[in-house]
């Protein structure tokens, strides 16, 4: 292929993508998101890749709230020291030693963080970045106490976050860093898990997503399969009915579902060893990882005034095809409460519209489209079923539709080709003999 080809099909493939992407950059703006990622990230050269997505984050608008962990990090000192390290439950036992060592490996972690995030080297996604970091004694902690007979000592979990003083840094275009220590009012010191820091931070900021960045690559199924999306409801039935989920799933996955319950919008679950899995995560229809909510996500309704927009773009181009019929936005907010739609995750993927026809009990269904990126999975039906539902709770007996393009989907689908004498009167009258749309009846 041509060297001029190829630049020309990237450039093409590069406007698409970047198009693609748009409704994701209006919707993130302004949004808090909690990003976790353990001490590994850093101590394995992860970071700063992360960095660089992170900032891109941020140049959109989105508001930032890092946590790191520092686990791999206190190992390392405590066997320096030769000092005992001892787990309870799952939990580090922090007696006075470990304590010193968590103190030096956070602080360690914090300040390489905040020296990667500073990075502003010419012809590099870091370029002119110009990052503030914030992190300070925002976590006040409780200690854990005894757990299974072992006092966990320095050990603690969160008590409170200090959501103002976070939501003034942020208001100051600032990227917050949590590290896995809290305080106490006596001036104590705990050593937290990272999971119970972000988790905290994303429910007490009402945040609008919470990350964890793990090694696996989000939770499997039975069979082994990514499991995409999640209810909270199935998560918990995943954590209740599985014995030996894998470590981190273990660990992240009953925060994120807690998360959710307590207002959280979205969890999501990614690998860390995944270059850009962050960006492919939020930008990308079909995502990387898990992604845990409180409802599912695809939902199918009546359409309101505030969906002619996701209308219009989703029939836009079956417009300019001749697929369907142009409808100028006045005509669509006029006729509004003919329209249903299904909607993902905030975005409008299908649509269809009833025109009914009273006096022969029929109803036109009409403008049917789904997203070429959501077609195969069933939601075509689905679409179908939600309008012949309420076409019937209308009182109509039949179902008629025009098209040019999908006969065969029809008749698949119980409908079978009629002349278009076998139309209601009135819309005979309209019917357009240049377009030669074949007309498909059901009864209902």
């Amino acid at each position: 292929m041509p060297v001029g080809t190829q630049h020309s099909e990237f450039r093409t493939h590069f406007v698409a993508w970047f198009r693609s992407v748009a409704p994701y950059i209006h919707a993130f703006r302004g949004k808090t998101f909690v990003v976790a990622f353990g001490g590994e990230v850093v101590s394995e050269g992860q970071f700063i890749a992360l960095a660089h997505d992170l900032n891109l984050l941020n140049s959109l608008g989105v508001r930032l709230v890092l946590v790191h962990g520092a686990r791999p990090q206190i190992e390392e000192e405590l066997t320096e020291r030769g000092a005992a390290i001892r787990y309870a439950g799952g939990m580090r036992v922090t007696d006075d030693d470990a304590l010193k060592c968590v103190k030096e490996a956070a602080g360690t972690v914090r300040v390489e963080i905040e020296a990667l995030l500073s990075m502003g080297l010419a012809n590099s996604p870091m370029a002119g970045a110009d990052i503030r970091v914030a992190s300070g004694n925002f976590v006040t902690a409780m200690p854990m106490g005894v757990l299974g007979g072992v006092d966990l000592m320095h050990t603690g979990e969160v008590r409170k976050i200090d959501a103002i003083g976070i939501r003034r840094r942020l208001d100051a275009n600032e990227i917050v860093l949590l590290s896995p220590l809290g305080y106490s009012p006596t001036g104590e010191v705990f050593n937290l898990s990272l999971e119970d820091v972000a988790t905290s931070a994303a429910i007490t900021l009402d945040a609008d997503k919470l990350i964890f960045l793990m090694d696996t690559a989000g939770v499997a199924g039975e069979n082994g399969d990514l499991l995409r999306e999640l209810t909270t409801a199935q998560a918990e039935a995943i954590i209740a009915a599985t014995a030996t989920l894998p470590t981190d799933v273990g660990y992240y996955l009953p925060c994120a579902a807690r998360a959710c319950r307590k207002g959280v919008a979205r969890a999501h679950l990614i690998s860390r060893h995944v270059d850009g899995a962050l960006l492919q995560e939020l930008f990308t229809h079909e995502g990387i990882g898990s992604m845990v909510s409180e409802d599912p996500l695809e939902t199918l309704r009546d359409a309101s005034i505030d969906d002619v927009g996701g209308i219009l773009a989703l029939i836009g181009p079956l417009e300019s095809d001749g697929i369907l019929v142009r409808r100028s936005r006045e005509l669509l907010e006029m006729e509004i409460d003919r329209f249903s739609v299904l909607e993902y995750d905030g975005l409008i993927i299908g649509c269809a519209a009833l025109y009914p026809f009273p006096k022969e009990k029929a109803a036109e269904l009409a403008c049917m489209a789904v997203h070429p990126d959501y077609r195969g999975a069933g939601r075509g039906e689905a679409l179908l079923e939600y309008m012949q539902v309420r076409a019937l709770g209308k009182g109509f007996k039949q179902l008629f539709v025009l098209t040019t393009r999908t006969a065969h989907w029809f008749l698949e689908h119980g409908f079978t080709e009629a002349g278009v004498d076998k139309l209601p009167k009135a819309k005979q009258g309209l019917y357009n003999y240049q377009r030669r749309s074949k007309v498909f009846v059901k009864k209902l």
